[in-house]
């Protein structure tokens, strides 16, 4: 029997990797996906999002819930024996009834131990990774976050070449950077041509010498973009070099934390984000995420902010049976907790 093909979707926290998979999954062009999403945070905001999609084929789901798997105890590459392994053997039992499988990890997992798993011989036999793609967000990058200012980082390397990994978010950027087989650049459309092309020109001399590197809009990407790299990645692990290489194990910054925030019903969502962008400047909140409760009306809102800017949608309406609530979960670093919920209850 072929190997089921597996794309690992990696990048940093907001950079667009839950919206890219959405629209992979509405517009699946008729492919049986099973999704791993591996949730960062105490609340299944990426995995309920997914579920969502509402994606139908003649009338049958095309993904069923039980073809989206959250796997929310820690980091994926921290897990993998624990979480990953069982899950993997359980999705091969049903390898006939799929397509292909997408992983989205969290915006702390390293690449490369995911990877090395499907050495492991009972994932190699009916499993291969097909292709690793890298979602960057633009808009972060031209701002100076993230990595911080793209011109100052690169005077940085002319002058020293060590001082780029002096944080381990500077150096997961670099190892997701280093392991892609395609890179997506996301939000381009919020961006002056010119900061674009900056953050372009940098970027091609960060990733390996053949990587493609994709501008794209709200996650609108072909899933023959996307798909069918036929890359092997397990076995080309050698090639891509990571900070990480000759460590037994790996380290995160403790300091990175979430936490999960429960409200009642909001009667002006604009209140709740004017109050979500004043925590953004006053803490380092890399990301908050979450479902809306809004006063009289009948469908759930998605709430997604990085940085000072939030998007949100209604997703699909409330079900009679369902404890309607706002869940909101707050990512950052050096985060007092009891402080972010008083501002925000």
């Amino acid at each position: 029997m072929h190997k089921l093909p597996v794309t690992v979707v990696t990048g940093f926290l907001g950079a667009g990797k839950t919206t890219l998979v959405r629209n992979l999954l509405q517009n699946n062009q008729g492919r049986r996906i099973a999704v791993l999403v591996n949730e960062f945070g105490e609340v299944g905001i990426d995995g309920e999002i997914l579920r969502s999609c509402q994606v139908c084929d003649e009338g049958e789901p095309a993904v069923s819930e039980t073809n989206i798997l959250e796997l929310a105890n820690g980091c994926l590459c921290c897990t993998v024996q624990e979480e990953f392994f069982p899950t993997m053997q359980a999705l091969l039992k049903r390898r006939d009834s799929l397509d292909c499988i997408v992983i989205e990890t969290s915006g702390l997992a390293l690449p490369k131990p995911l990877v090395q798993a499907f050495r492991w011989p009972e994932i190699r036999t009916g499993a291969t990774v097909d292709g690793v793609v890298t979602v960057v967000d633009c808009e972060a990058l031209a701002a100076g976050q993230v990595v911080g200012d793209i011109d100052a980082l690169t005077a940085q390397r002319d002058e020293d070449p060590n001082l780029e990994h002096e944080t381990p978010i500077e150096e997961l950027f670099e190892d997701q950077l280093g392991c892609a087989d395609m890179v997506l650049l996301t939000k381009v459309d919020q961006v002056e041509t010119g900061d674009r092309d900056r953050v372009l020109g940098w970027l091609q001399t960060e990733v390996p010498k053949g990587v493609k590197i994709v501008p794209c809009e709200k996650g609108q990407i072909s899933p023959d973009v996307l798909l069918g790299f036929n890359a092997a990645v397990e076995d080309d692990l050698d090639n891509r070099h990571s900070h990480h290489d000759h460590e037994a194990e790996h380290d995160h910054d403790d300091s990175i934390t979430s936490f999960g925030v429960e409200l009642g019903t909001v009667d002006n969502p604009k209140t709740l984000v004017k109050k979500l962008q004043r925590l953004v400047e006053e803490w380092e909140i890399y990301r908050i995420k979450g479902f809306v409760d809004v006063e009289d009306k009948p469908m759930r809102l998605v709430l997604q902010g990085v940085g000072k800017r939030f998007d949100s949608f209604f997703d699909r309406p409330w079900q009679p049976d369902e404890n309607r609530r706002t869940q909101l979960v707050i990512i950052g670093q050096d985060l007092n907790e009891d402080e972010i919920r008083r501002v925000i209850a």
